[in-house]
């Protein structure tokens, strides 16, 4: 088969002035940048309010491997195979940041005959949303430090400044770094560093907003640090707020593009999936769900993770209502839940892990029981996606499918990577039989529960944890947040993907442990508390041979590497 990139570029695109008009949008709200991509004007939302919502379907997934297992790919795939069915769909997705890109994973555009094209533009830049959240970030750091510099009116304590720095590339050497050496014109020396721009506040921010104004009133909500009496600190108090507002402006606004078979493809914001809420904007899915007859989105990760954001941070926030939550599962996934394989990013598979052995999906069998149970627990239909590879066999598949019978769960396989939406068609059915069942979507827990009332329910509920400990720094911050006011926040709680605890080595369901809290974080612009547990990184590096050394130029010009 040919590469991604090879598959791509031999697609006819169709213009951005007809992917509109499959969407119903008048051109006047059509801003093109190039000839294969757009940005919608938010003044299209009027026009659009008294138009019927079409079903929303959220694609989550298993506990991935370290390789992904195709989440991306089945979501365009599913977004295509409703044109072969007679209905019209709508795609929504996040940007991929261009630091995985140049780092292990590669592109984040879907796979084989499922992408979202034009894919060099989509992993590449875009239309700048990425670097305009970064300039927005980085204008209200420089603003903490002038302050400092220019005699602290406000009395920050310069040893509580929670706010660091962003860039969108992987750099390990800027995770801890000191600002203001040299001459006292220089700033004043003080210990920060530096996040990769998807887990920026402002990142989060974008994908959560509901309007430009809102976008405005959360910039200033913003927390940076505190005071030496331990009040917080505000980028409205900074007087930040405006300027970055400014700077996001064109940002705010939803991204069009389209997938290899022409279906409309809003792509908008790129949450860090570990520490922020890992979902695309509510802007793109609110024009979206009134452009089609299904809207699709996608939620990073697995169930415990994305999932459980998009339900309780996501939805909360913008007020529409999920119908079905499509669980992508592999074979490979579910015997690396077996305990008995390791699987590395960059090398083969263990020999052993391609043969026939539907003992071994079975074993690894309890990591999809769980998140069948937690996509029940939010009152949502799943449907489970066998995304299937060449190396399977279809006594693995009847695991699945039987795994999936014990709840009553209706089941497809898709071969969407090499087959296009052609080979999502029964997925597609699933879907829409799952949504003539009316949605009995409700959150996990209430606003009203205090902090730790709500991480206990998702790490209980969510997690299977037998309860929560907290380091006594987190403790202080959390009796900190109660008491400035963001006790009603919902909460994001940071941890590894690769297992549904906290330890990345546990697999399949683990029970029997305990969600260690070790840091307390308020994203008060975003409106969500996050607790960090375990070695959670927010700025990723660069591996010993990272995909950058493979990009590069042809001789005509043209973009090569690129995976």
């Amino acid at each position: 088969m040919s590469s991604d990139l090879e598959l791509a570029r031999a697609v006819t695109l169709r213009s951005m002035s007809e992917i509109a008009d499959a969407l119903g949008i008048d051109q006047v709200y059509v801003e093109p940048h190039g000839h294969s991509v757009a940005k919608i004007s938010l003044d299209v939302l009027p026009t659009l309010a008294e138009r019927p919502k079409a079903a929303y379907v959220v694609v989550t997934a298993v506990t991935p491997t370290p390789l992904g297992e195709g989440k991306t790919t089945v979501t365009i795939g599913l977004g295509q195979a409703f044109k072969h069915l007679g209905k019209k769909s709508v795609i929504s997705i996040r940007q991929p940041s261009m630091g995985p890109t140049f780092g292990i994973k590669g592109g984040a555009a879907g796979g084989g005959r499922s992408q979202a094209v034009p894919m060099e533009a989509f992993n590449l830049h875009l239309t700048g949303d990425m670097h305009a959240v970064t300039a927005a970030h980085n204008l209200l750091a420089a603003m903490i430090d002038n302050h400092l510099y220019q005699g602290n009116a406000l009395s920050i304590d310069s040893h509580n400044i929670t706010w660091r720095r962003v860039m969108d590339v992987n750099d390990r050497a800027l995770r801890q770094i000191i600002v203001g050496l040299g001459s006292k014109d220089d700033g004043r020396p003080r210990q920060t560093g530096f996040d990769i721009t998807a887990a920026s506040e402002v990142m989060a921010i974008l994908a959560l907003s509901t309007s430009l104004l809102d976008l405005r009133q959360r910039l200033g909500r913003i927390v940076v640090g505190y005071t030496n009496e331990g009040e917080a600190v505000t980028a409205e108090q900074l007087k930040a707020a405006g300027a970055m507002t400014v700077i996001l402006l064109d940002a705010l606004k939803p991204n069009l593009v389209q997938t290899m078979e022409n279906t409309p493809v809003l792509v908008h914001a790129g949450p860090f999936g570990n520490i922020a809420h890992g979902n695309s904007s509510i802007l793109a899915d609110e024009i979206g769900i009134r452009c089609g007859e299904v809207l699709i989105t996608e939620a990073g990760f697995g169930s415990d993770m994305g999932a459980e954001r998009f339900f309780n941070v996501k939805c909360r926030t913008s007020g529409l209502v999920p119908d079905v939550a499509v669980l992508v599962v592999t074979v490979r996934a579910l015997k690396v839940h077996s305990g008995r394989y390791k699987v590395v990013a960059g090398k083969d598979l263990p020999p052993a892990m391609i043969e026939e052995n539907p003992d071994d999906v079975w074993a690894g069998g309890s990591n999809l029981r769980k998140h069948i149970e937690n996509i029940r627990l939010h009152g949502v239909e799943p449907v489970v996606a066998i995304n299937a590879f060449p190396t399977d066999f279809d006594s693995e598949h009847q695991v699945v499918r039987d795994i999936a019978a014990e709840f009553g769960v209706r089941v497809a396989v898709t071969t969407c990577h090499a087959d296009g939406g052609a080979g999502a068609v029964s997925l597609a059915e699933a879907v829409l039989e799952a949504t003539a069942k009316p949605s009995a979507f409700h959150p996990l827990y209430g606003d009203e529960l205090s902090l730790k009332e709500k991480i206990n329910a998702v790490a209980t509920q969510i997690y299977g944890a037998d309860g929560v400990d907290y380091s006594p720094a987190a403790e202080r911050q959390l009796a900190t947040y109660e008491k400035n006011g963001f006790g009603h926040f919902p909460v994001i709680i940071a941890k590894t993907h690769l297992s549904i605890s906290s330890d990345p080595k546990l697999r399949g369901a683990p029970t029997g442990w305990r969600l260690p809290v070790r840091e307390a974080r308020a994203s008060v612009g975003a409106g969500y508390i996050y607790l960090i547990s375990g070695d959670m990184r927010t700025m990723p590096g660069l591996g010993l041979s990272p995909a950058a050394e493979r990009i590069d130029i042809d001789a005509d010009g043209r973009i090569v590497g690129l995976s």
